[in-house]
């Protein structure tokens, strides 16, 4: 059958994506940048369209000769690079009503327990009123409903896990004794395959989750061993003191970060993740230990693991050494322009001065805006090589100075290719 999946390139959708190709489908799936979708995923036919601003005419032609549309598309909280209305209501809407007239088969929509904890947040109000409106449609749906999704990879909640279990010495966990349900991401796929071939009746609505019960420290200890290291003790820590953590990753939010520290998450935490059980739906689903115990960790796990709580505060020092470093001179301006004045006239070395201190400024308040942090750090790279290349020229004994001002920079350009080499999130 020909199936289009929305969020094809996400941590969900790429797995069901395979798990369709590899059942003899006919798969696309809708990218912002096809040509670096299909990169990565070569077996998918790609349709270039933004989500989240997709009307009943948009729908009407990325539908046609499609049979069956399974959306795994979603957003955690409003932020530079999500709108939660736009994309899990409104388009979804828009889709419904062009697929009442495409004579589409079936949709599949992977959604949540809308009725947890922070059931009134945008994040579960959106999935919660966009799975009302599609029971309602008259199209034939299934609605999978998947607790904590654990896979090979991870991304947001599960990525967390394995940063948390990585920390030295202990563990500080907030909400440790919260249950946590998870489902692997291999029977998630399965439950997609189950309702295309009409395994699982239209109508479904079915929750998928094991029946173990674990609570988050359990998990985090499970993903521990999982990883290789020596047990380390959980402390459980009063959810006031995340407080200020999860301003910081709202505010990150703002800028297009995707942390999953938001308020949001931690909302949802605090009620924990439960699953009822669906009794239409037969296969057992393996235990979080026998998930992970499935693709044995590598010492690539363990890297990712050390760096995703690294990678904030790399990026927040690059910024902080930029902006400082373009602060400073306007308090020792005649100093700093003798730099420029050994081969420029004054004037000059006080514009040159000035416009490099503008330069330096603009870079690091240009790194913590998620969609322009990647040119924000090759500019950094650009410039520190710039600037390293006309000190040597003017002023080689700088390499000489007891307070190395130029042989200081060099791990300053390590850290930056470290940011780049760390900033893809998925």
């Amino acid at each position: 059958m020909n199936i289009l999946i929305l969020g094809a390139t996400g941590f969900i959708g790429s797995a069901i994506a395979k798990k369709l190709v590899n059942d003899g489908h006919r798969v696309t799936g809708l990218s912002r940048d096809p040509s670096r979708a299909a990169l990565t995923m070569p077996a998918l036919q790609w349709i270039r369209a933004d989500l989240a601003g997709m009307t009943r005419g948009d729908w009407q032609g990325a539908l046609t000769g499609h049979e069956i549309v399974v959306n795994c598309a979603g957003a955690l909280q409003d932020g530079l690079s999500d709108d939660l209305v736009a994309t899990q209501e409104k388009s979804m809407l828009a889709l419904y009503e062009a697929a009442r007239d495409s004579g589409l088969r079936l949709v599949v929509q992977i959604s949540a327990e809308t009725e947890s904890a922070g059931s009134d947040l945008p994040f579960l109000a959106t999935k919660r009123r966009a799975d009302a409106a599609l029971a309602s449609s008259g199209l034939p749906f299934v609605i999978l409903r998947p607790a904590l999704v654990l896979g090979r990879n991870a991304h947001g909640g599960s990525a967390l896990l394995r940063a948390l279990a990585a920390l030295p010495f202990a563990i500080p966990l907030i909400h440790a004794g919260s249950p946590v349900a998870t489902v692997a991401l291999d029977d998630v796929a399965g439950a997609v395959s189950a309702a295309v071939n009409g395994d699982l009746p239209a109508g479904s609505d079915l929750a998928l989750g094991n029946d173990e019960h674990l609570t988050l420290k359990d998990l985090v200890l499970i993903h521990r061993h999982w990883l290789g290291l020596p047990p380390a003790p959980a402390i459980a820590l009063p959810p006031t003191l995340a407080r200020p953590v999860t301003w910081l990753a709202d505010v990150a939010g703002l800028l297009g970060w995707r942390s999953p520290l938001r308020s949001t998450a931690m909302m949802v935490m605090s009620g924990g993740i439960a699953s009822r059980p669906s009794a239409d739906f037969r296969p057992r689903l393996v235990s979080a230990a026998e998930n992970l115990a499935a693709a044995p960790s590598g010492v690539q796990d363990l890297w990712f693991a050390r760096l995703y709580l690294l990678k904030p505060l790399i990026v927040v020092a690059l910024s902080l050494f930029w902006v400082i470093s373009g602060l400073v001179p306007f308090f020792a301006f005649d100093a700093a322009s003798t730099h420029f004045a050994v081969f420029l006239p004054e004037p000059l070395a006080s514009a040159a001065t000035i416009a490099t201190c503008l330069a330096d400024i603009a870079l690091g308040l240009a790194v913590l805006v998620r969609p322009w942090a990647r040119r924000a750090l090759l500019g950094m790279l650009l410039l520190t090589l710039a600037y390293l290349l006309a000190a040597t020229l003017a002023e080689p004994t700088l390499w000489r100075d007891p307070l190395g001002p130029l042989v200081k920079v060099l791990p300053s350009i390590l850290l930056t290719l470290t940011a780049l080499a760390i900033l893809d999130e998925r």
